[in-house]
């Protein structure tokens, strides 16, 4: 196979049209319709769909892409890499990550690494949704508490535990009753079961407390704002927490008894680990 072909490929697939592809290579978009039609020749596939107005990979085509793409910036990588007689961190790296975490870490973080890595484009996807590195074309994928993947390779790079938070003028007579589960007001996550009892530490003991559900919203940073607000208490991340705990806006009323909660940084089995993905988990596990 002409590896020049597939990266002009591959090229026109990430751009989604010949014309895009050319005016960000530099390259006469006929050369690229060229290129590509060899590689269709060569395979015997149609891989673009030349019928539609926008750019449509046939079903060959999208698997050609999502297959190689990775593997292909790699080999850019370690051309880079020997070329410059070092493994110095280089090229763009593609990251998605919770939404939560982005924003409380990842933001300084990154400001540290591309300043440490200055021939690094960082580009930090900030998305609750399940994204996979390979179809969607990222280095790294953060994940809370994964399921066991094959396909995936990683580190833990952070432990963390839920808090039980309210805003300062709630009551917090959680000691009381101790043989009987009490009811709060409570706000949460949609994701998140609404009907289970907390199972709760606190500085009096163990205790049980049923949420009533006041509102539920698909962010945590919505979870906390309205708990700032006094509309409840909720179980939150004290990554998030732990800023508005400090300056007083927040108070913990106990610790969720579950298990830690675990973040880990994923890549595909079948990519090595560049430089650049190398030096960004050196400096995240370091600062987290």
């Amino acid at each position: 196979m002409d590896l020049a072909a597939l990266a002009d490929f591959n090229l026109v697939a990430s751009h989604g049209g010949f014309g895009l592809a050319a005016r960000a290579a530099h390259r006469p978009k006929a050369t690229l319709s060229r290129k590509v039609t060899e590689l269709e020749a060569y395979l015997g596939v149609r891989l673009i769909d030349r019928g539609s107005r926008s750019l449509r990979l046939t079903p060959e085509g999208r698997a050609l892409h999502e297959q190689t793409q990775g593997p292909l910036a790699e080999i850019a990588d370690a051309e880079h890499a020997v070329a410059s007689g070092a493994s110095v961190p280089r090229g763009t790296l593609r990251i998605s990550a919770p939404i939560v975490l982005a924003h409380v870490l990842l933001s300084k973080v990154g400001a540290e690494f591309v300043r440490a890595y200055p021939q690094v484009t960082l580009e930090i996807v900030a998305e609750d949704r399940m994204a996979d590195p390979v179809a969607d074309n990222y280095d790294l994928v953060l994940r809370i508490n994964p399921n066991p993947d094959e396909r995936l390779v990683g580190r833990r790079i952070l432990e963390d535990e839920r808090l039980l938070v309210a805003s300062p003028d709630m009551s917090r007579d959680v000691s009381a009753r101790n043989d009987d589960a009490m009811a709060v007001p409570a706000v949460g996550h949609i994701a998140t079961s609404h009907d289970a009892p907390w199972r709760i530490r606190t500085e009096h003991g163990m205790r049980m407390l049923i949420p009533q559900m006041r509102l539920r919203f698909s962010s945590f940073l919505m979870v906390q704002d309205a708990v700032l607000a006094g509309a409840g208490v909720a179980l939150m991340p004290k990554l998030l927490a732990a800023q508005n705990i400090a300056a007083g806006k927040l108070v913990v009323w106990g610790v969720d008894d579950g298990p830690k909660v675990e973040i880990w940084a994923l890549q595909h089995s079948r990519r090595l680990s560049s430089a650049k993905i190398r030096a960004f988990l050196d400096m995240l596990t370091s600062t987290a």
